[in-house]
């Protein structure tokens, strides 16, 4: 009994063996750091690129700040997809970033958001200041640019300063959104993508873009990775191919990429 099962071992790697030999090529992989805004949008992305390109694709999404320090530390990514130009050029001017792989692959849009279960609807910014909200949720704008892009249009409208105290600070804008949903606050400002990804649970408004400084998103390759073609087929991809089309979906407004 012992030799015959050592016998079905053996043929159990042998057949293994067989069949990984019988593929003459192995589909390359990609790992993408991601804003955290995108979320559900490259989730939908990511599954189209890898069933049209044969490249398997992983994604570690979270502030766009604290994404760029772990490439300046060595991270390995082979794609950086922040939701601000201002740290690609950082990264860039480091050159942790390939100069001319970096494009503008996108241009964001935040809100005013509640949840419909709660009937707390906000049609402007001044309302937050209502004793009726006790707190609001944001991104922490000290590294992660819509929590900035909402810090800058609560000052424009000059309230900053009076809801200080309310402000509940997420650590990405999908944190932010979850501090809502977790009834951790009342009202949150958050990205567009995020709300087109569940309309049914939230009311939003749109914040006027003059209030804020324009969420141009960049995308660029790592330096020193190994997939660079992988990493070039999936920046194309958003910009000109059928990820162009979901982004859309997702409120974003993507220019036409490079030829």
């Amino acid at each position: 009994m012992k030799y015959f099962l050592n016998l079905l071992i053996v043929l159990s790697f042998l057949i293994s063996g067989c069949s990984n030999g019988g593929s003459s090529e192995s589909s390359s992989e990609i790992t993408v750091a991601a804003a955290s805004d995108l979320l559900p949008a490259f989730n939908e992305i990511g599954e189209l690129f890898e069933e049209e390109e044969n490249i398997s694709i992983t994604f570690s999404f979270g502030s766009t700040g604290q994404l760029a320090d772990q490439i300046e530390n060595g991270a390995p990514f082979d794609v950086f997809a922040a939701a601000n130009v201002s740290f690609m050029d950082r990264l860039i001017e480091g050159e942790y970033v390939l100069e001319d792989s970096q494009q503008t692959y996108a241009f964001g849009r935040i809100g005013i958001t509640t949840m419909k279960e709660d009937n707390h609807h906000i049609e402007v910014l001044e309302e937050l200041t209502s004793d009726e909200i006790r707190f609001l949720s944001i991104a922490n704008p000290d590294h992660a640019p819509y929590g900035l892009a909402a810090k800058e249009a609560l000052q424009s409208v000059g309230i900053w300063d009076d809801i200080g105290e309310k402000l509940v600070l997420g650590r990405n804008i999908t944190d932010a959104l979850t501090q809502l949903e977790t009834g951790n606050a009342e009202v949150g400002i958050i990205a567009l993508s995020l709300f087109k990804a569940q309309e049914e649970d939230l009311d939003f408004t749109l914040i006027e873009e003059e209030l804020h400084e324009p969420l141009e998103q960049s995308i660029g390759i790592v330096e020193g990775t190994d997939e660079e073609e992988g990493a070039r087929k999936f920046i194309e991809f958003i910009l000109n191919g059928n990820g162009k089309e979901i982004m859309e979906k997702y409120g974003f407004v993507v220019p036409e990429g490079k030829e």
